[in-house]
């Protein structure tokens, strides 16, 4: 299977306010709205880093261009990682491809690492910088030249250092991620299955030995459960281990 790992930056949406605090913005308010400034992807388990951005644009609010070479990639994944990709980065380019009058990619399916990070563990954060630093992994590209919001701020004026420092920062999130994806990835029972091969570990699609390691049980069945000298990750096989004799004579709980 091909998995995609993905992180985009989008531009804040600028409008009028009158007070800092606990403002209520009415579409009328909305001087400028959301857009994508730059994406950037990379296949897991290879090394290059696909990015593209909006700073040669002659109008930086038509990211058209850059959608399409992120539609071809999306197009072509089977799986896409993205640290919480499901209520934001995968949504955002949705929106942005309609926009543009781009069709759906062919389906995929989504595995958001906040998501996993949520439901399997209990972490003092949930956001990607602290779960490299905790999980001991490449940290996070921090933009200390233009800190904090500044650095949207520059890049919407054109600023060329202001976009170097985001390039930097938006490919470094996708090697992260993927470093933090692998380090969960055991975890998530919910995975997609990457051994349909057979014979590899359905978690890590590794080719590493497959230990046969107790078994798992159901209301109706007992099966071979194994786990993966690789990664770590439990799994078990799809036979029945019970004879046909003894399923019969199986009681059911009410």
């Amino acid at each position: 299977m091909k998995i995609l790992i993905l992180d985009i930056e989008t531009a804040p949406m600028i409008a009028d306010v009158w007070s800092l605090w606990q403002n209520n913005v009415g579409l009328n308010q909305v001087v400028q709205d959301w857009y994508i400034l730059s994406w950037a992807a990379k296949w897991a388990d290879g090394k290059k880093v696909f990015y593209a951005d909006q700073s040669r644009a002659a109008n930086i609010e038509d990211d058209s261009d850059i959608l399409r070479k992120l539609w071809a990639l999306l197009d072509e994944a089977d799986i896409v990682i993205a640290h919480n990709g499901k209520r934001f980065d995968i949504p955002k380019i949705n929106a942005r491809f309609l926009k543009a009058g781009l069709p759906p990619p062919s389906p995929y399916r989504q595995i958001d690492t906040l998501r996993l990070a949520k439901a399997k563990f209990k972490f003092t954060s949930n956001r990607l910088a602290y779960l490299a630093k905790f999980l001991g992994v490449e940290d996070k590209e921090e933009h200390h030249n233009f800190p904090g919001h500044l650095l949207w701020v520059e890049v919407r004026k054109g600023n060329p250092k202001a976009w170097k420092e985001m390039r930097k920062y938006n490919t470094q999130d996708v090697i992260t991620l993927e470093q933090v994806y692998a380090k969960l990835r055991p975890w998530d029972s919910k995975h997609p299955n990457l051994g349909v091969e057979g014979g590899v570990c359905p978690h890590c699609g590794g080719a590493h030995s497959l230990e046969k390691r107790g078994f798992h049980y159901t209301n109706a069945g007992k099966y071979q459960r194994y786990v993966c000298t690789g990664c770590g990750a439990w799994s078990r096989g799809k036979t029945n281990l019970l004879t046909k004799e003894e399923r019969k004579v199986l009681v059911q709980t009410l």
